[in-house]
């Protein structure tokens, strides 16, 4: 027995037919393939899989040849496009791999994503990708002795949350907070937000940086390869970027960096090239 199923579109609670986001064929498919109980989830599109950078900005960028699921949804959350970047829960669950397909090119491999990589795989790159995406805004707050103020970073989520406003990352230091938002969600409202968190907060010092540019260095094993941070920083100081941010989660899945617009390009270039050549 065949079953056809609608990808981009179904219905709500109510019945209403609502449609998805862009790439909502991909949640879909995942979601499919999990109900099937399948052994692989095959995604068909009209490249032959994952680059390990955007070749509008990396000329001839490598191909992955696998990755795994943990590494795909941090690239494709900062702009890896070829992949909806919820289509890996459903799969990840239970276990089913994904291969990346082109209906162009039906005999090319594509890219498999897995729960493990491979030994060769392993060996072959200290990275899985590099991938980023414009169009985020930056608050910083400063205020002596912040370390000892129960409930400062609480407060200060409280007025994001009294506004509907989610983040994307939260660095600190022991002074210091700063919050990073898409800036869609700040349109018109910048003045507003800012008077809120100064009468919340009362604090000594407060930064709104309105345009910065986010890159993602990924990689599972780079929590066990010496050197990686070091190599990403070498690269941009002689590329001549300027790095306005840096986050690393405790998983060390991912290095994050923030810079100017325009260094955007420039930067992910260099990181790329620093780690593939």
């Amino acid at each position: 027995r065949r079953y056809v199923v609608p990808g981009f579109y179904g219905c709500d609670a109510k019945g209403e037919v609502r449609t998805f986001s862009r790439g909502g064929s991909d949640v879909s498919g995942a979601v499919a393939a999990r109900a099937a109980h399948a052994s692989l989830y095959e995604n068909w599109t009209d490249v032959s899989g994952l680059l390990m950078a955007d070749p509008r900005i990396v000329p001839n960028p490598r191909p992955m040849a696998e990755v795994t699921y943990a590494e795909i949804r941090e690239l494709s959350y900062m702009g890896a496009s070829v992949l909806h970047d919820e289509a890996m829960a459903p799969v990840r669950e239970v276990g089913i791999p994904v291969n990346i397909r082109n209906t162009n090119e039906p005999e090319h491999p594509g890219t498999r994503i897995v729960a493990e990589l491979s030994p060769e795989v392993i060996q072959s790159t200290q990275i899985a990708g590099v991938a980023g995406k414009s169009n985020f805004a930056m608050i910083t707050i400063g205020k002596h002795l912040m370390n000892r103020e129960v409930g400062f970073v609480y407060r200060l989520l409280g007025v994001l949350e009294h506004n509907d406003i989610p983040f994307e990352h939260c660095p600190s230091a022991i002074d210091s907070v700063s919050v990073v938002l898409e800036s869609r969600w700040l349109e018109g409202r910048v003045d507003g937000l800012l008077d809120e968190i100064r009468r919340t907060l009362e604090p000594d010092e407060l930064e709104y940086v309105p345009n910065i540019a986010l890159i993602a260095i990924v990689g599972e094993e780079m929590a066990r390869t010496p050197g990686i941070a070091a190599k990403v920083f070498s690269a941009l100081a002689t590329a001549g970027v300027n790095v306005r941010l840096i986050n690393q989660g405790a998983s060390e899945l991912n290095i994050i960096v923030g810079v100017a617009p325009d260094d955007y390009a420039p930067a992910l270039r260099a990181i790329y090239n620093a780690f593939i050549g």
